[in-house]
């Protein structure tokens, strides 16, 4: 299985916001996602960006930069992402301290989680949590 066990994720959330540099400092600054990379339009808008957290990296760019992947998203609404992380409830003073809108608070799960969901500025939703499967190659 491609990506088993390589070092680099196989699957990369991408999403699409009106004001991406905005965001990226959101991610950054409250989220804890590190920036690994930016690339900007002429224009200032944000091409192409990747985040990290953990062995785990969201793709990100700017809404109306053009091409297929901007036109397909148009519409499209807010997305929802699940981030592994070790300490949700270090994680979760980090998010209040930076303001983030915290939609449920550190929460033990019947499944063995402790979870806690955050809001971006753009709607889209941010699960952090422990609950990380096991994937078998």
């Amino acid at each position: 299985m491609a990506g088993t066990n390589s070092g680099r994720p196989s699957i990369y959330p991408t999403v699409l916001y009106t004001d991406a540099k905005a965001a990226i400092r959101q991610l950054t600054e409250a989220l804890g996602f590190t920036e690994l990379s930016v690339y900007e339009g002429e224009n200032g808008s944000v091409m192409h960006a990747e985040l990290v957290q953990g062995n785990g990296a969201v793709m990100l760019g700017s809404k109306g930069r053009g091409g297929i992947f901007d036109t397909a998203m148009k519409d499209a609404g807010p997305t929802g992402v699940y981030v592994v992380v070790d300490d949700v409830d270090a994680h979760h003073r980090r998010a209040v301290e930076h303001g983030a809108e915290i939609l449920m608070p550190p929460t033990d799960q019947d499944y063995g989680s402790r979870d806690y969901m955050a809001r971006d500025l753009e709607g889209n939703l941010w699960s952090f949590g422990t609950y990380a499967p096991e994937i078998q190659g």
